[in-house]
């Protein structure tokens, strides 16, 4: 009988469940969305028991797609995006919402925790922002919150998931490293951390391994997901490092670019890579392996966006119509700049009050400019990060890129050329759930090592950079990176006017 693996990513904006065969294709892949609600501003959350439902029903479809005899998959590895937040009661449920790493309400304790408390960074990892579960905690104790004061535990959503499914409160390294409250150098909750979030540590779930096996599904989630109660679940991690182990950058030099609603860029180290500056994130993967990188608040959104604002009710703009016109225009978009945060803007500046803008726009730009702009606007705030991670002793030799974006052969390029490297570009888009998927593997003897991943990665394309486009972008670059300093002040005072 030929076996199987799923991988389940547990994302913002969707569920996906993916089922590998262990070479690395794909069988059958099925994903189940939901809500984030914004309804009031700053606020960015969603109902944790409409995630539950999503993710029973993205792993049952994605295995009645393809008739996949459920005795045959031998394990689930669980992937799931970082800085979510949930208070539940002492029987795991939910009290709050799922806050979620978009979540603002959170910015005047961030600017507090940056004043007074750095050092907590150099511990944690974590930046200090309203990303941050430590931030949302501290929020939710000096305003009173109810749930704060009712809940038995704090857990992310993946824990929440794990708890109705398996009755354990665990959580994986990565997960626990992104809270803001755990001591990356020492592998454990950060007191002092704690302390001044007014919790502690029985309040939280027991840190395990990546490679944990949950054992025991619950007889009414294996049946809704058309599973054998006794398949093994994998504690795994969170996207961002499964996403690098997913798409073969494991080694010195190889960069993992993921662009979805958000970006990021990333790279495992060996050891803790902590900034005086504070511009990167670094958390805990293994027990011997870190992920240090930054991501971006604005990604894909930017398209969107884009696409919103060109289209109107008797004609919409497709996505491949936005790359068509950008491609019009030429490199660097004729001395168009684009700073891209839209929704504020995390590494590297971590200022959730930073806005977007047009530099240099002029009478004679035109639509394909301004599309161009933007894309390209993405790319330099990657390429941003890049230069911090450069600073740290990091180097870029190989790109890998992954996301939405990754179908965009013009995207793709404009990657290639501001880097000056190439960009290779795996068969699946779905990094993340391979990632969990082979850590799973690797937890019951399935494969040998974790970096053994690279031989069972098919790939899809590989992008050379055009070198004459990469000196235009480097003068544009030069730019770029001089706008955000310049206007900060200026931008500050616009966010006081209501």
């Amino acid at each position: 009988m030929t076996l199987y693996t799923i991988g389940l990513d547990i994302g913002t904006t969707s569920t996906k469940a993916v089922v590998f065969q262990y070479d690395g294709n794909v069988v059958s892949e099925y994903e189940v969305g939901y809500e984030l609600d914004q309804t009031h501003p700053g606020f960015a959350e969603q109902d944790a028991n409409e995630i539950y439902e999503a993710a029973t029903s993205a792993i049952r479809n994605a295995i009645q797609q393809e008739d996949v005899p459920e005795e045959s998959i031998s394990a689930v590895g669980m992937s799931a995006a970082m800085h979510s937040l949930i208070c539940v009661d002492d029987k795991g449920r939910a009290l709050s919402p799922s806050i979620t790493w978009a979540d603002r309400r959170s910015v005047e304790e961030a600017k507090q925790l940056q004043k007074e408390e750095r050092d907590i960074y150099l511990r944690t990892g974590t930046p200090l922002h309203p990303m941050s579960p430590f931030a949302k905690l501290l929020w939710m104790k000096q305003n009173d919150y109810e749930p704060y004061h009712q809940a038995s535990k704090f857990v992310s959503i993946k824990e929440y998931l794990i708890y109705r499914w398996f009755g354990e409160f665990v959580v994986d390294y990565s997960v626990a490293a992104s809270s803001g409250f755990y001591d990356i150098h020492k592998q454990e909750w950060d007191e002092h951390a704690l302390e001044l979030a007014g919790i502690t540590t029985t309040q939280l779930s027991h840190i395990v391994p990546e490679t944990y096996q949950l054992k025991g599904l619950s007889d009414e989630a294996a049946e809704k997901m058309g599973l054998l109660s006794t398949t093994p679940f994998i504690a795994g991690g969170s996207d961002g490092p499964l996403a690098n182990l997913g798409i073969g950058a494991i080694e010195p030099g190889e960069t993992a670019i993921t662009i979805g609603t958000s970006g990021a860029i990333r790279q495992f180290t060996a050891k803790p890579s902590v900034d005086d500056r504070q511009e990167v994130f670094c958390y805990s993967f293994s027990e011997d392996l870190w992920i240090t990188g930054g991501p971006t608040n604005n990604g894909g959104i930017v398209l969107n966006w884009l696409k919103d604002l060109f289209s109107n009710e008797g004609y919409v703009l497709s996505f491949d119509q936005l790359n068509h016109l950008a491609a019009e225009a030429p490199a660097g978009s004729d001395g168009l700049l684009f700073l891209p945060h839209l929704n504020g803007e995390r590494a590297p500046f971590w200022d959730a009050n930073a806005k977007a803008n047009y530099i240099g726009l002029r009478s004679t730009h035109e639509k394909k400019h301004m599309i161009r702009a933007g894309m390209e606007g993405v790319i330099y705030s990657i390429y941003h990060i890049a230069h911090v991670l450069e600073r740290l002793g990091n180097h870029h030799e190989t790109l890998y890129a992954s996301g939405g974006f990754a179908r965009s052969p013009l995207w793709l390029q404009m990657l290639s050329d501001v880097f000056g490297k190439p960009v290779h570009v795996p068969k699946s888009h779905q990094s993340s759930a391979w990632g969990a998927a082979w850590t799973a593997l690797y937890s019951i003897g399935e494969v040998d090592s974790l970096e053994s991943i690279k031989s069972s990665i098919p790939m899809q394309t590989s992008v050379q950079p055009d070198m004459s486009q990469h000196e235009i972008y480097q003068q544009m670059f030069a730019v770029y990176q001089t706008i955000y300093p310049a206007l900060k002040e200026h931008i500050h005072q616009l966010q006081k006017i209501k």
